[in-house]
């Protein structure tokens, strides 16, 4: 991969169409099946040592049945909210590149809520974008177009939150991809239900910002969104495996997130439990998000490319914790979403790669979610790219090979976080101004209201109950200093954005100003 000049964009349609299609023939299909807002633990599958209450509340056979023909990964991670995260995948950037802090949604205006001690600098939130020009956007090449110019047919289903109202990557199509169904700026529907026409007002009809587009054929039927959206990308796959041509499919779904509604195939088994009516209702989606996932497992089979469909299993951030959820909605992780700390940003992630993979192994190498960008295209075997941005992601690939899927690589490699913003459902450790670094066992949570740092130990403390700089000692000390640097100078040399003091006018404290 080569980083070129933004005026050179055009460079990354160089190989001719020809090439790239006899490229093409031979290389694998890619579903890459992304979830919103699910936590580690909302699944029958255990991403821990233990199997938790948690796990033995939710059903996710197919996520079992996924992971059994491929690669667990147990120490992945995303971003504290959604757009970040989608961002740092679709342009393989790390947040304190892109500056697309928090969530978007309406043009050249910030999301952030009050904050008494601080105010946030200018940062991204019209989202990213797939040509200059556009102010408060992350100017880059995104991994679908890519894909694209190496003759791959590219499908979008679903949440896409790239880019705010009324901005070019609003419209996943600017994007790079050849199809698009329901994908469009907001990063929530406004309803599951199809009596509900997905929350547009009247039927037919698209209500922005809320409404789910183009499923209007669903409006004022009993079809459930998940259930729509997995109809219209069966669809798509079913058009693309007719012709002699590899295809991608981001199968990004609008569950889990709020505001939930009863999927009916499924909550009754969850009411029977006596589980309240939120948790029944998540529960339920839930399934149906696992049912989705086994429909298109088994539709790649019926279609006889199975052998050569890679399935890619992500959520975008970690389950909500606050609400209408309750504190422990992540255990045993602390937090949920919009924390840096593990409830927000570790995630469950499943790869399977026919032929490549060895079913049924677990492997702990701790990955972000920017590291999908090179590697998916290491899986589609294209080498000779050029993006206008540089690429912070990884290629993980090596983890997976027959023999090395429970090889852990780059154990030490320092995981950077950064959430400069302050989301809208606060507590003491979620939505609140915080930066963090894992590097091996040690984490690293810098608060920037009152100025304090915070170190963990997350292989003895998963739960992150213990700041081991309450009463330090010199070797923790010593851990802080180094992490603190670690985090300090990243930040710096990204130019990453940074909260102000509403009382002097300065940037907050980096973590290594802290000590």
């Amino acid at each position: 991969m080569k980083t070129i000049p933004t005026c050179t964009l055009l460079l990354t349609t160089a190989l001719t169409a020809g090439a790239a299609e006899r490229n093409a023939a031979q290389r694998p299909n890619i579903i890459f099946f992304l979830v919103d807002d699910m936590g580690w633990q909302d699944t029958s599958l255990p991403f821990w040592k233990d199997t938790t209450d948690l796990n033995r509340t939710y059903r996710t056979p197919n996520m079992e049945r996924l992971a059994a023909m491929g690669t667990k990964f147990t120490d992945a991670y995303a971003c504290p909210v959604s757009s970040p995260s989608r961002i740092s995948l679709i342009t393989g950037t790390n947040v304190a590149q892109h500056k697309v802090s928090n969530w978007t949604l309406h043009k050249n205006t910030p999301t952030d809520s009050h904050s008494d001690s601080l105010t946030f600098e200018r940062w991204n939130y019209n989202g990213t974008s797939p040509v200059p020009g556009v102010e408060n956007a992350f100017y880059a090449t995104p991994l679908p177009q890519v894909l694209k110019d190496n003759g791959y047919t590219t499908l979008f289903v679903g949440k896409a939150h790239f880019g705010a109202l009324d901005t070019p990557a609003a419209d996943p199509l600017t994007m790079g991809f050849d199809r698009n169904i329901a994908g469009h700026a907001a990063g929530a529907m406004g309803s599951y239900l199809g009596e509900d026409n997905y929350g547009n007002y009247p039927a037919g009809t698209w209500t922005k910002p809320w409404g789910t587009p183009m499923l209007e054929k669903y409006h004022g039927t009993d079809t459930f969104l998940t259930e729509a959206l997995t109809l219209e990308a069966s669809k798509l796959i079913d058009s693309s495996a007719a012709v002699n041509k590899p295809f991608f499919l981001y199968m990004s779904h609008y569950a889990v997130h709020a505001p939930f509604k009863a999927d009916k195939r499924f909550i009754q088994k969850y009411w029977d439990r006596g589980m309240s009516e939120v948790e029944a209702e998540y529960a339920a989606i839930v399934e149906g998000m696992d049912k989705s996932l086994g429909d298109l497992m088994e539709l790649v089979r019926e279609k006889g490319i199975a052998d050569n469909t890679i399935f890619i299993f992500m959520s975008d951030n970690g389950g909500y914790s606050v609400g209408a959820r309750h504190e422990g909605a992540n255990a045993p992780l602390r937090g949920g979403k919009g924390a840096c700390f593990e409830g927000g940003i570790r995630e469950p992630m499943i790869v399977y790669w026919p032929g490549v993979t060895e079913g049924g192994t677990v492997n702990a190498t701790p990955v972000i979610i920017e590291d999908f960008y090179p590697t998916i295209l290491a899986m589609a075997g294209i080498k000779d790219y050029k993006t206008v941005q540089h690429i912070d992601g990884q290629d993980f690939t090596p983890a997976l090979t027959k023999g090395g899927g429970a090889r852990t690589i780059w154990k030490e490699r320092p995981l950077y976080f950064h959430y400069p913003n302050s989301w809208g459902e606060r507590r003491a450790d979620v939505g609140v101004p915080q930066s963090a670094v894992r590097m091996g066992d040690w984490k690293l949570v810098h608060f920037y209201e009152d100025a304090h740092n915070e170190l963990y130990n997350i292989r003895e403390d998963i739960s992150e109950q213990h700041d081991l700089l309450k009463n330090p000692t010199p070797k923790y000390k010593k851990i802080e200093a180094k992490l603190a640097k670690s985090l300090s100078d990243y930040l710096r040399s990204t130019g990453a954005n940074m909260p102000v003091r509403r009382s002097t006018g300065q940037r907050a404290d980096y973590p290594d100003e802290v000590l």
